[in-house]
């Protein structure tokens, strides 16, 4: 059947007509369909090809996927989208693989730097090297090669988890901190809810843990409009080359706030954004709840969440435990925010209409967080209807914390890449009777009748949500190992896989009436793959592209025109 001829005339006709390959809409009244009726951003009609036609006229744009795959648009449940823009203008540090690799990047950029001026980057990780240097501390490379490298130029590279960085000795001179001294210097410092690791002599090693990492920043220079302008830029286009269309920013400022609401009046938005205010700020928090939430009519750029950072990451040994690390005894990991303050905060978002949205990845913190939740429900059971609280990566759980998601409405956003990335070293942190029981549950989860809502964290990993599916599918690592998948009982099937980046992500945001899945009414954000990522052989699902990306009606990027 082709779309070739007009047919008799129709009250409403579509401005574009897309047939000719895998739909699936992750509706579970229609999973899939063969073609799909757009009237300006909106959906119209899908439907089998025959009844297509009545939706055609001449001036009808004809879209032939030729045996592509097309699914809703796909929602990044849990990311940093300035994060992900910077880390193009920085030194982007996510593919080292060694200590060598990160003081090679740095050498080479000292050469183009000014002098004084900061080396910032993002993306090492010393439990995904080859190997680790001779000289290591608490599990962490110290400053010295660095330093050589970069006398005279400060530098702070972010771990990929975001919950560590490691400075050079210029950096730690303009903080005020002794590092040259031999011995009887402090050794201790003021690092609330973190850590300076510190060598033999109670010198700084120059790994920052957790909030220990301000003693640094504080000193960075502020960005710039110019540069947040070209980080937004970067950041829109990895987006929709990775078939993104919708984007949970998990944490912004005020500032962010202002660049986004100045993207948008420009015209430059073409990436869904649902903001969550970053809990670091209580006068800004204030201000939102006087205000209250904003949910923008273009679906544009909505703010009604608040963003919580409870504990550290387990690659950086700081996310909070209930029994001590396997892999450094005596050490729980770190309570990064008060749980007094989570509990405030779940009470005023009920009150004041803001979904809380709060990190944990550790076993304690998910525990205390949850049981800060369910005080504030019960004090409003009303408000507590339709609260949809989340637990963004929810990685570790004891066992009998997994059926309180259900019990209370929680929705663990799970990054499934994390689990590709991380348990090959993961067990060396809990062990594996903990990873066994509690780690990267998806299944039980979903049997509990949750939904997941799925991402990447971008830019702890790349914003690519083929590797994510991917891992949400086999429990792999990205090189296939091992065969049969680690845990292999808790993958996600790929039916559940598409809906957690898509219906069920929507739903994470209040957004599943208007996105998420392929159905009349709702926005008209495709993306497009060059194979059918259902159906493929599981060993070339990695090899996986993404031809085209369509945003509100429009085609937003093309492979074939790149």
């Amino acid at each position: 059947m082709t779309l070739l001829s007009c047919t008799k005339p129709n009250k409403e006709y579509a401005t574009t007509i897309i047939f000719g390959g895998n739909i699936y809409t992750a509706d579970s009244l229609q999973p899939k369909v063969e073609a799909v009726g757009i009237k300006g951003n909106s959906i119209i009609f899908t439907g089998n090809l025959k009844a297509a036609e009545a939706y055609k006229n001449r001036e009808t744009q004809l879209i032939n996927l030729k045996g592509k795959t097309m699914t809703p648009g796909f929602i990044e449940g849990h990311g940093h989208f300035m994060g992900m823009g910077y880390n193009e203008l920085n030194l982007n540090l996510i593919n080292t693989t060694s200590y060598q690799a990160l003081i090679d990047a740095v050498s080479e950029r000292v050469k183009s730097a000014k002098p004084g001026e900061w080396i910032l980057g993002r993306g090492w990780h010393q439990s995904k090297w080859d190997s680790l240097p001779e000289e290591i501390v608490k599990g962490f490379q110290t400053h010295h090669r660095l330093s050589e490298v970069s006398p005279n130029n400060p530098v702070y590279l972010r771990h990929a988890s975001g919950h560590a960085g490691f400075a050079n000795a210029k950096a730690m001179e303009l903080a005020g901190l002794k590092v040259l001294a031999k011995e009887g210097i402090q050794t201790t410092f003021n690092a609330d809810g973190g850590e300076v690791i510190i060598d033999e002599f109670g010198r700084p090693t120059g790994i920052f843990n957790e909030r220990a990492q301000t003693l640094i920043t504080k000193r960075i220079p502020e960005k710039t409009l110019e540069t947040d302008i070209k980080a937004f830029e970067l950041a829109t286009a990895s987006c929709l080359k990775n078939g993104i269309t919708s984007f949970h920013d998990a944490g912004i400022p005020k500032e962010t706030i202002a660049l986004y609401e100045k993207m948008k009046s420009e015209g430059k938005m073409n990436t869904r954004i649902y903001a969550m205010l970053t809990g670091w700020d209580k006068n800004l928090l204030e201000e939102w709840y006087a205000k209250g939430p904003l949910i923008d009519p273009d679906h544009l750029f909505t703010v009604r969440s608040v963003k919580l950072n409870c504990d550290g990451a387990l690659g950086s040994r700081g996310a909070w435990l209930l029994q001590p690390y396997t892999d450094r005894p005596n050490h729980f990991g770190h309570e990064t925010l008060p749980m007094d303050f989570v509990q405030e905060t779940a009470l005023n978002g009920l009150n004041n209409g803001f979904q809380v949205c709060a990190h944990a990845i550790g076993d304690r913190a998910n525990r205390e967080i949850l049981d800060r939740y369910e005080y504030a429900l019960q004090q409003h059971p009303e408000a507590a209807k339709n609260h949809r609280f989340r637990i963004e990566h929810a990685q570790h759980l004891d066992p009998e914390d997994i059926p309180r998601f259900s019990e209370l409405n929680v929705i663990p956003a799970m990054q499934a890449i994390h689990m590709s990335s991380d348990r090959p070293w993961a067990i060396d942190r809990l062990g594996e009777q903990r990873i066994k029981d509690g780690a990267y549950m998806w299944q039980a989860l979903l049997q509990s009748g949750v939904p997941i809502v799925n991402g990447t964290d971008v830019p702890v990993e790349p914003i690519n949500p083929i590797a994510s599916f991917y891992a949400s599918v086999t429990r792999k690592t990205l090189k296939g190992t091992p065969d049969t998948g680690y845990e292999p009982d808790q993958k996600m099937t790929r039916q559940q896989a598409l809906k957690s980046y898509t219906i069920f992500a929507a739903y994470g945001a209040f957004e599943e009436s208007i996105k998420g899945s392929i159905s009349v009414g709702k926005l008209a954000d495709f993306t497009i793959f060059d194979q059918d990522i259902m159906t493929v052989a599981e060993s070339d699902i990695l090899n996986t592209k993404v031809s085209m990306t369509i945003f509100n009606g429009k085609t937003v990027f093309n492979a074939a025109t790149k």
